[in-house]
């Protein structure tokens, strides 16, 4: 059954409304956690392309909605580049604006691809609907998450880590739930015309519930003791000389007011080479963990030579080398997926970073996979501020535990200074990332951060302690590991895109049954 033509506004009244819709998904996301938006606001556009007999038109709905998603979703960007980065105003939000539009040629694409395969093939409303905008919505997602080295924020499967969706998580990851999302917004843009498909969407969402209760993972060892540091410096102030010497002091005086089994800073809490600190720094809190046996984790940039620096923490154990003037850290971890012209310049854009007053914006790459840090019976696996929007990175060090004497990650943790966007949403929405990262691996996540939010997070993505952002304080809890593989943490995004594959092939064989069907039928006439 194809739908009505009755009504059909103009091209410029369609993406108005697309970009609309777009831009209302700000509230599907934390702060605000209204997750049935998202799945309202796909259904809208759905049902919009549903209607359309043009794949450009269509492209033109899919890419509206998407830069509505973005430019609402990642408008705090534009505080980085004028706040501190010294930006022009005009030039920033024009820059935000520009790449929110960048990077919503990928649902354009998939939204004409799936009209362009509606008629090539002359699926039916239905097949459109719960087949070809699913699939091509998901792959989208999916390609946004890692093409050019990826830029996921906002992905339409975070808005469900608080729903009943994100029982799907352990089994299929944030895509996974891009997926759901998108079958349940299929059935619901279908309403006009046939109502038997909410009984599917009715079975996912009761499904996904049911599934929250699994438990995929099991504790290891005993619970250690935590200090997660919030040092809330100002972003303006972070890298001043003037205020250096205080900051050391600051994080030097949080670290050894008390032991515990794991004490934690934010990243480059130490904001200045590692081969420019004073030559007893280190060695003073190697001298403390070995004193208390307490295993410390610090956030520097850690220098490796003349122009050789990394975005990287280190480890001080209860067994670190040390002397009067020195330490040899038992533990070092390198971020690995840099940020695009905050720690890495794309070819040709030195000019845009220029000007902008963001210091250390050339960082040497880690290696994907590294091994986690030995506290007591626990093994935490850092990652650093950026790095936990990449599911299937954390699931890939997971899957590699055990592997070649490899030890297994049984906490997560993430360190970060995302003082860089002010006090705005960006904030919540990294740590529902996190929450996301624990129920999609069945990991603890530990969160320290600069000015927030520093929180523990428990293996089913509950956030379980938190500190109240730009405030400087200590979050003190008991964690417990786990060890064991969540099906996503072994298969990472394969099934997802299998799946999306195999709904494209569905639609296929359908057409060709029709086609094969078609002959039959005339000759029965």
């Amino acid at each position: 059954m194809k739908p009505s033509p009755s009504f059909r506004p103009s091209s410029y009244a369609v993406t108005l409304i697309a970009l609309v819709a777009g831009g209302l998904n700000v509230f599907a996301f934390a702060p605000f956690h209204l997750w049935p938006l998202q799945i309202l606001t796909l259904a809208l556009v759905f049902w919009m392309a549903l209607r359309e007999s043009s794949p450009a038109r269509s492209a033109w709905i899919g890419w509206a909605y998407s830069a509505g998603t973005l430019i609402t979703g990642v408008h705090w960007l534009y505080i980085s580049m004028h706040r501190y980065g010294g930006m022009p105003a005009w030039m920033a939000a024009l820059a935000v604006v520009l790449l929110s539009m960048a990077l919503s040629v990928y649902a354009g694409i998939g939204f004409g691809l799936a009209n362009w395969l509606r008629r090539r093939w002359s699926a039916t409303t239905g097949v459109t609907a719960l087949m070809l905008l699913p699939a091509m919505w998901t792959l989208a997602e999916w390609l946004r998450g890692w093409m050019l080295t990826g830029f996921p924020w906002v992905s339409s499967g975070y808005a469900h880590s608080v729903g009943p969706l994100g029982g799907f998580a352990p089994l299929v990851g944030v895509y996974g739930l891009a997926l759901g999302s998108a079958l349940v917004a299929g059935c619901i843009a279908l309403l006009p015309w046939r109502q038997g498909p909410l009984v599917l969407a009715a079975v996912l969402l009761v499904l996904g519930f049911s599934l929250r209760q699994v438990e995929w993972t099991t504790p290891h060892g005993e619970p250690i003791s935590v200090r997660l540091l919030q040092g809330n410096v100002p972003q303006e102030m972070k890298f001043a000389p003037e205020v250096l010497q205080s900051t050391l002091s600051l994080y030097h005086d949080m670290i050894s007011a008390q032991p515990a089994n794991l004490i934690a800073t934010p990243e480059t809490a130490l904001p200045l080479l590692s081969s420019r600190l004073p030559p007893d720094y280190l060695a003073s809190l190697s001298t403390f963990a070995r004193d208390t046996g307490s295993h410390v984790i610090v956030g520097l940039p850690f220098s490796d030579g003349p122009g050789q620096y990394a975005n990287s923490v280190v480890g001080l154990s209860p067994f670190s080398t040390t002397s009067t003037t020195s330490t040899v850290p038992t533990y070092r971890y390198d971020k690995h997926h840099l940020v695009p012209f905050g720690e890495f310049i794309p070819p040709g854009f030195r000019w845009f970073v220029d000007m902008m007053n963001i210091p250390l914006g050339d960082f040497g790459r880690g290696q994907l996979l590294q091994a986690p840090f030995a506290v007591r019976d626990q093994w935490v696996m850092p990652n650093i501020c950026y790095e936990d929007l990449f599911g299937e990175e954390i699931a890939a060090q997971l899957a590699a535990g055990g592997m070649s004497g490899r030890p297994q990650p049984t906490i997560l943790l993430n360190v970060s200074n995302i003082a860089w966007f002010g006090d705005s949403i960006a904030l919540p929405q990294h740590l529902q990332i996190s929450q996301l990262r624990s129920l999609e691996s069945g990991r603890p996540m530990l969160r320290s951060t600069n000015t927030g939010v520093t929180a523990v997070i428990n293996h089913k993505g509950d956030v379980i302690a938190r500190l109240a952002p730009f405030e400087r304080a200590v979050l003190a809890a008991n964690v417990q590991g786990y060890d064991g593989l969540t099906p996503y943490s072994r298969f990472g995004n394969s099934p997802v895109i299998a799946a999306t594959i195999l709904l494209i092939a569905a639609a296929f064989w359908r057409h060709r049954g029709g086609r094969k069907n078609a002959p039959a039928a005339a000759k029965t006439r």
